[in-house]
């Protein structure tokens, strides 16, 4: 057991923080057994104590959307929507990554930039390439940082170098699974079709179908922008609305499943996401960067739906989950001007929703309660001029206005995390 002594905060509900100056968490075999404000109220004998002083100790943060692949094209063709922004940045990016050393080079910048911004948890597309997508889980196992990956499955409406039959996506994805799926690992697979409108039937049929066989979590995206709304209608004429068209595969809520963005989900949508307990990744940047709209997020959480935060690197130009929090609350306070009978999200909602309502995801992750996995970073904001600040003003700076430079050290289901080589 180790102890750990320092200024603690963390969001155990989304509206408050909890905050205990000078105070202890004991952690044993990678999970919190005690928080308190003093030794003697852990009552754990004479176990070691790690002192970092005057420093705030918080939750990691996850990213529970981002593109792997797309790392190399962050704060390119920011003036483009979405569907002209795929074709002609991203799917030609992706290609690349057939070639095993150019995509060793780019993921190992990757996961070390997740690492330098403290994210200890990513929910991650890699791309069509079984062996590619093979090269980035290995290299977050030997980083010691937890994510699930997906290959990413698509045939159809992409370019030829990207397109993969049914029977190929399926044998690549159960390659995969043998060699990753394993419930305590840090790493695992996530079944990835692209979106619907990348996917045949038969596509989505199997991946829906590979999802309930191996009982393995789904992730894609969901109502980002009108005009693939529209395209989706289109190609799936019989489905309700976007989200039922991936009901209907077995893709929708039936094991645990992340939809990317839901800037227009509404009505029967959003009453089957909520039915089904699916997870909402809100990508603020993204939001804005593609002119795609911005996702009610107020309207998520009053609703009581399942909310995490996301960078989608490369829609969104940075990797930085702290600066997700900030545009999070800044998305909502332009939604507030519309409608002002719905209040903007306050720091320890947006707080919570990239720690404890993100971390659910990976199990008991995101808070400092007894039984969480310890994920924290230690951050010395002495360099921004703290004095006289109070604990959470000091939290809120740092979050507006530090950066990784001011993360000193990093944990991931208790090991202490050192900067992956690249």
């Amino acid at each position: 057991m180790k102890i750990y002594k320092a200024n603690i905060l963390f969001t155990k509900e989304k509206n408050q923080f909890e905050v205990i100056e000078n105070g202890y968490v004991a952690v044993e075999d990678g999970r919190v057994v005690r928080v308190g404000q003093s030794l003697a109220e852990l009552n754990v004998g004479d176990a070691e104590v790690v002192d970092f002083g005057d420093s705030l100790l918080i939750p990691a943060m996850n990213d529970m959307h981002v593109h792997a692949p797309q790392y190399r094209n962050q704060g390119i063709a920011m003036d483009l929507e979405l569907i002209p922004w795929l074709n002609n940045y991203t799917f030609p990016e992706e290609a690349k990554y057939c070639n095993e050393e150019y995509a060793e080079r780019m993921y190992r910048r990757f996961v070390r930039d997740l690492w330098r911004f403290g994210t200890m948890r990513t929910v991650a597309f890699a791309t069509i390439h079984e062996q590619g997508t093979r090269l980035l889980m290995n290299l977050f196992r030997q980083a010691g940082m937890g994510a699930f990956v997906g290959k990413v499955d698509m045939d159809r409406n992409c370019p030829d170098s990207l397109v993969q039959d049914v029977e190929s996506a399926v044998r690549a994805n159960e390659a995969l699974i043998a060699e990753f799926n394993r419930p305590d690992d840090l790493v695992r697979p996530i079944i990835t079709p692209r979106f619907i409108p990348s996917c045949t039937p038969q596509m989505l049929k199997a991946c829906g179908e590979l999802a309930k066989r191996y009982n393995l979590p789904v992730q894609s995206h969901l109502s980002e922008n009108t005009g693939e709304i529209a395209w989706v209608r289109e190609l799936e004429p019989q489905s309700k609305n976007y989200g039922d068209a991936y009901n209907r595969y077995g893709l929708f809520g039936q094991t645990p499943t992340i939809m990317a963005h839901c800037v227009w989900t509404d009505g029967e949508e959003l009453e089957l996401m909520k039915q089904n307990h699916v997870m909402v990744a809100h990508c603020p940047t993204s939001n804005l960067n593609l002119a795609s709209g911005m996702a009610p997020v107020r309207r998520f959480l009053d609703e009581g739906m399942w909310v995490g935060l996301g960078s989608d690197i490369s829609g969104g130009h940075d990797l930085s989950i702290f600066r997700m929090i900030v545009y999070a609350i800044q998305v909502s306070k332009m939604h507030y001007q519309k409608d002002r009978t719905k209040p903007f999200l306050t720091l320890p909602e947006a707080f919570w929703l990239a720690t404890k309502s993100a971390g659910q995801f990976f199990g008991k992750v995101g808070s400092f309660e007894p039984g969480y996995e310890f994920d924290a970073l230690v951050i010395d904001d002495s360099a921004l001029n703290h004095d006289n600040y109070s604990l959470l003003h000091r939290l809120e700076r740092f979050i507006y206005l530090g950066d990784d430079r001011h993360i000193v050290r990093r944990f991931c289901r208790g090991q202490e995390i050192s900067e992956p080589e690249v």
